[in-house]
C-alpha cells in the first residue's frame, strides 16, 4: 500500500513538472497566430498573417511573400525582443563617390522614418558614424529639431581597427539624443577628395548598432553596391505599448497591455511603458497567460541552495536544510544534523 501512494506521488509530481515545462515552451506569439517569419520570431504585441495577431495596427508587421519581416516599407527585420522592447533592422549605408579630379560621380543618400507609432532609434544602442578621409556627413530628423555633423580627415591610408575607437582620423562617430523616430544623413566632401585620391575616393555614412558593428569592415577601398548587396548596418529601434505614464494605463483595465503576473515598467528613454514579468516568473508579460512561473531549482549552471534540497514554489523557491539541521539553506543551515554511526562486528 505505501509503495502504491510513493509511487501515485511521484506519478504526479512528474506530470506537474511536465506540466510546467510545457508551459515554459509556449509560443510568444498570440494565440492562434503565426510564430515566426523565416527565422525570425514574432511576439506579442508584433503580429504578422492577420491583423488581430497583432496588439493595434502600428505593431502589426509585413511578412513577405519570400518570408521577409519588414519594418514600415523597406526596413528588414532580423530579432524583435519583447523582454527588451527592441527591434533590430537593417538599413542601407549613404555613400558619396568622387573621380580623381575631384568631380562626384554617384551618391546615396539615407532617409528613414518609423512612423507614427510608438517607436524610435535607441539613443543607447545606436551610433552615428563617418567613414573617408575627407568626408563630411551630417545627420538630421524630419523635423530639423536635431542636427549633428561628423569630419572624417587623414592624409594617407588608414586600417580599420576594433582595437582603436573611432578618433576623427578615417573614422568619426557621434551620438543620437534620445526621442527620434526620424532620420536622414547624407554626405558632402571639404576638398571633394583630390587630396587624397589614390587611396580613397568615397566616405560612406550609417547609424549602427554599436555593440554589433566592426569598423574593420569598413576599410577605405571599400566600394559601395545597390539593392540587395548593399551594405546595411544593424539599427536598433526602441519600442514601447504606448506613450502613457503606469499609472495612466492601468486607470484603463480594458487597454492595459500587461498581463498576470508582469508589471509595467519604464523604458530609459523616459518615454510611455512597457511591461516585464514579476520576479519569479518568465515568459512573454504581454500575454494574459505569458508570465509563467520560473523553476529556479532547475536553472542550468547555478545552485541555488547553499545547504539542503531545493525546492520550487509559485514565483520562488525553498532550500530545505538537511534533517537535523534548520534555518534558511538558500544562506545557510545551523546544527549538526544526523550522525550516522557504523558498528563493526
Amino acid at each position: 500500500m505505501i509503495l502504491q501512494i510513493m509511487w501515485v506521488s511521484w506519478l504526479m509530481m512528474l506530470l506537474s513538472l511536465c506540466s510546467v515545462a510545457a508551459s515554459t515552451a509556449r509560443s510568444a506569439a498570440k494565440p492562434g497566430c503565426v510564430e515566426k517569419c523565416g527565422n525570425v520570431s514574432v511576439p506579442y504585441p508584433f503580429g504578422i498573417r492577420k491583423p488581430s495577431c497583432a496588439m493595434n495596427d502600428y505593431f502589426y508587421l509585413n511578412c513577405t511573400s519570400n518570408d521577409e519581416l519588414l519594418f514600415g516599407r523597406n526596413m528588414p527585420i532580423s530579432d524583435i525582443s519583447e523582454l527588451e522592447g527592441t527591434v533590430t533592422v537593417g538599413i542601407d549605408a549613404a555613400f558619396r563617390c568622387y573621380n580623381k579630379t575631384g568631380i562626384e560621380t554617384d551618391s546615396y543618400p539615407q532617409s528613414m522614418t518609423l512612423g507614427a507609432g510608438p517607436f524610435m532609434f535607441s539613443h543607447t544602442r545606436n551610433i552615428f558614424t563617418a567613414i573617408g578621409c575627407d568626408t563630411l556627413a551630417q545627420v538630421t530628423n524630419y523635423e530639423f529639431t536635431y542636427r549633428a555633423t561628423c569630419l572624417s580627415t587623414c592624409r594617407e591610408n588608414v586600417e580599420m581597427s576594433d582595437e582603436n575607437p573611432c578618433s576623427g582620423s578615417g573614422c568619426c562617430q557621434t551620438s543620437i539624443p534620445k526621442g527620434l523616430n526620424s532620420l536622414n544623413y547624407s554626405l558632402s566632401s571639404p576638398y571633394n577628395y583630390t587630396n587624397i585620391s589614390d587611396f580613397n575616393r568615397r566616405g560612406f555614412a550609417f547609424l549602427a548598432d554599436n555593440s554589433s558593428l566592426k569598423i574593420s569592415d569598413w576599410p577605405l577601398s571599400r566600394t559601395p553596391k545597390y539593392g540587395k548587396d548593399a551594405y546595411a548596418t544593424d539599427v536598433v529601434i526602441e519600442w514601447v505599448v504606448e506613450n502613457k505614464t503606469c499609472e495612466q494605463a492601468k486607470a484603463d483595465a480594458s487597454a492595459y497591455a500587461c498581463g498576470a503576473n508582469a508589471g509595467c515598467t519604464y523604458p530609459e528613454s523616459g518615454q510611455g511603458y512597457r511591461c516585464s514579468c514579476n520576479e519569479g516568473f518568465e515568459g512573454n508579460p504581454y500575454l494574459q497567460e505569458g508570465c509563467q512561473d520560473k523553476d529556479e531549482c532547475q536553472v542550468e549552471g547555478k545552485k541555488p541552495c547553499q545547504e539542503g534540497t531545493c525546492e520550487n514554489t509559485i514565483g520562488n523557491y525553498k532550500c530545505r536544510c538537511p534533517i537535523g539541521k534548520y534555518g534558511d539553506g538558500k544562506i545557510r543551515c545551523k546544527g549538526v544534523g544526523i550522525i550516522t554511526i557504523i558498528s563493526g562486528n
